[in-house]
């Protein structure tokens, strides 16, 4: 009797491997991550100037700020018009979002930060949730520590260069300790809001070192994404909000 041939252990073995090679290709890429699926389908609120609760100003300290509410709860995000230049001078490239989060209800609400995200548009969609600040503060440490020693070998070798690789340490661990003051004192924590304390305000920063994220275009789209109160508050904006437009500071 003619067997079937799926019986045959070799054709089994061969279409298995063709049935694995098939499926890892329709995997998608672990370095690029794209925006957020639906698998909690938390509720999305999204920010959009003509919705009511939404409000828009561009403010004298130089922040554009983004209002929503949604019941008793509420966030305003604030970025500074020259975020975009200001990444790629500093030496752990970030970008920074300054967020006032609100709760008027009569009761208590959790609010955490590890789930916050911002997504690149123009960069394949690239999402980067926010930064831990202590971990974050923690390499900032590291890379100095790297540096100093680093150069303490280079100067061993080429003497010759020791007020020039000194000078740009100095100014290095300078700018990290500041970095790390900053990070300490002003990042975004969990907290529990309630009656008795009913706001929170801090800076949330994003890893901007991507194989996806290139140089900046004319006029940057992101997605910010906080969840709270059981949604997820989406705050879609550009930088700057008009092709070219240049905001100018109040002294």
């Amino acid at each position: 009797m003619h067997r079937p041939s799926h019986s045959n252990p070799r054709v089994l073995i061969v279409a298995v491997t063709l049935v694995l090679a098939a499926a890892s290709l329709l995997q998608p890429d672990a370095g690029h991550a794209g925006p957020p699926g639906n698998k909690e389908k938390i509720p999305a609120v999204r920010w959009d100037e003509a919705r009511p609760g939404c409000t828009f100003s561009r403010d004298d300290d130089g922040k554009y700020r983004y209002g929503l509410w949604s019941d008793d709860a509420g966030i305003t995000l604030a970025v500074d018009s020259q975020e975009l230049e200001k990444v790629h001078r500093r030496h752990e490239p970030f970008f920074g979002v300054l967020l006032d989060v609100r709760y008027r209800g009569q009761g208590s609400l959790d609010f955490a930060t590890d789930n916050i995200s911002l997504e690149f548009v123009k960069h394949f969609q690239v999402v980067q949730t926010s930064l831990d600040p202590d971990s974050f503060s923690e390499k900032v440490q590291n890379d100095a520590d790297e540096l100093n020693h680093q150069t303490e070998r280079e100067v061993g070798k080429h003497p010759e260069k020791k007020e020039e690789k000194e000078a740009f340490v100095r100014a290095f661990l300078k700018d990290s300790a500041e970095l790390q003051e900053f990070v300490g004192k002003n990042s975004l924590r969990a907290t529990r809001l309630g009656p008795d304390n009913p706001e929170i305000r801090g800076w949330v920063l994003f890893s901007a070192q991507s194989k996806w994220i290139g140089g900046w275009k004319k006029q940057e789209e992101f997605i910010l994404r906080v969840p709270f109160d059981g949604k997820m508050f989406e705050f879609p904006f550009k930088l700057p909000p008009k092709p070219g437009e240049v905001m100018l500071r109040k002294r």
